[in-house]
């Protein structure tokens, strides 16, 4: 399958052949599956101490007292002398259910199923359905779309900016904007994810000392990453297959060179 080829200025320079891994079949059900494994890694394990609350001699005194049978802390004529201690409802006393730090909560997965997630997912950015769902793209543009190398030296956000409305990507630049910084509605506001962000596209590009990184980090939904590090989570955020992708030619080519399938 043979793509357009655009330069800096949205003008059609040529046709270059995509890889085959292109013509994959698009496995929702494995992509979702490594990207809650690589989700998932990224959670520090936390937890109490074992024996938060318990540090106390406190000891029930049983029935016939006319009192709760709750455990005191022993002893007379002290403050603390008789009051609740250990049981869950007392002040300072040991919490039902806390979280333990042996927890498994990284969910593993193979490393042959990885590298399908992946080049499964490479293959959804070129189904124009599948992209269409989450994103605003012009009508007629073949996907992916690819530029020519000269984007892999683009230093300044409003070159960048330029190119991707050369492209037609100006209403979905819009919609990022439109969603950038939206308060999300809910308990996740308590959690540290007050803000919603809109996930745009996704530049790829193949030089690991390109600028594209620092030139797209403040428009707001617009993602770089080189191919190196490319992942499941660069491109199916949310576990959801489809994003607007824009490869540079090099890194399409590179992708002949790069093993991630089976």
């Amino acid at each position: 399958m043979e793509v357009p080829v655009y330069n800096l200025n949205g003008e059609v320079i040529g046709r270059i052949e995509l890889s085959p891994l292109f013509e994959l079949d698009v496995r929702q059900d494995i992509i979702r599956r490594v990207y809650l494994s690589q989700l998932t890694a990224r959670i520090q394990p936390q937890g109490r101490d074992p024996l938060a609350g318990l540090r106390t001699s406190a000891e029930s005194l049983g029935v016939g007292h006319g009192i709760a049978r709750v455990p005191r802390v022993k002893g007379r004529g002290y403050p603390a002398a008789g009051r609740a201690a250990r049981a869950v409802m007392a002040v300072g006393g040991a919490k039902t259910k806390a979280p333990r730090s042996w927890k498994v909560v990284w969910e593993r997965v193979n490393k042959k199923e990885r590298r399908l997630a992946i080049g499964s997912a490479i293959a959804a950015t070129s189904h124009p359905e599948l992209v269409g769902a989450r994103h605003r793209i012009p009508e007629g543009i073949a996907l992916p779309i690819v530029v020519s190398d000269d984007i892999e030296s683009i230093a300044k956000t409003s070159d960048l900016h330029k190119l991707l409305k050369k492209l037609g990507l100006e209403e979905e630049l819009e919609r990022c904007k439109r969603r950038f910084g939206k308060i999300r509605a809910g308990r996740g506001k308590m959690r540290g994810r007050v803000r919603q962000r809109a996930r745009g596209p996704l530049i790829i590009y193949s030089r690991e000392d390109s600028p594209l990184k620092l030139a797209s980090r403040n428009i707001p939904g617009v993602d770089a990453v080189s191919l190196r590090n490319l992942s499941v989570m660069h491109l199916a955020p949310g576990g959801k297959p489809g994003r607007l992708t824009i490869w540079s030619e090099s890194s399409i080519r590179a992708l002949e060179e790069v093993r991630v399938i089976v």
